[in-house]
C-alpha cells in the first residue's frame, strides 16, 4: 500500500485541560500519513482517481479550529474518524502535538493507527 505523507501542519486551536488552555489559541501540531492504492491516479492522471490530500488538509484545519477539545486523545481520534470516514481511506495514522504542553520538552503529543474497522 502505498502513502500519502502530510508533515508538520501547524494550527493555533484551544485545547487542553488548564484554564488558560481554554480562552487562548496554541499550537498543534499535526502529522498524518494515509495508506492509500494511487495505480488508479498514476495512470489516469486525474485528482478524481486519487486521495484528495489538499481536501483532507482543508477539513482538518476546519476541525482543529473549529473544536475545542479538553483532551488531544479526542482530537487525534476525531482526525482519524473524520479522514477514514469522509474519504474512504482504508488506514491513518495521526499524530498530534502540543509544542508548548511542558515546559522543558520540545513537544508533547500522541500518535494514533486507525482502520475502518476501528470505527464502523
Amino acid at each position: 500500500m502505498d502513502k500519502i505523507i502530510i508533515r508538520d501542519l501547524l494550527l493555533r486551536g484551544i485545547i487542553g485541560i488548564n484554564p488558560d488552555e481554554r480562552v487562548k489559541l496554541q499550537d498543534i501540531l499535526i502529522n498524518i500519513v494515509i495508506w492509500a492504492d494511487i495505480r488508479k491516479a498514476a495512470v489516469s492522471d486525474a485528482i478524481e482517481d486519487a486521495v484528495d490530500y489538499k481536501t483532507i488538509t482543508k477539513r482538518v484545519i476546519q476541525h482543529v479550529e473549529d473544536s475545542s477539545d479538553f483532551l488531544v486523545e479526542k482530537l487525534v481520534t476525531d482526525i482519524a474518524r473524520l479522514i477514514i470516514m469522509e474519504y474512504g481511506v482504508e488506514r491513518v495514522m495521526v499524530r498530534v502535538e502540543k509544542p508548548t504542553a511542558l515546559r522543558f520538552a520540545e513537544s508533547v503529543g500522541i500518535e494514533i493507527e486507525r482502520t475502518r474497522a476501528d470505527f464502523e
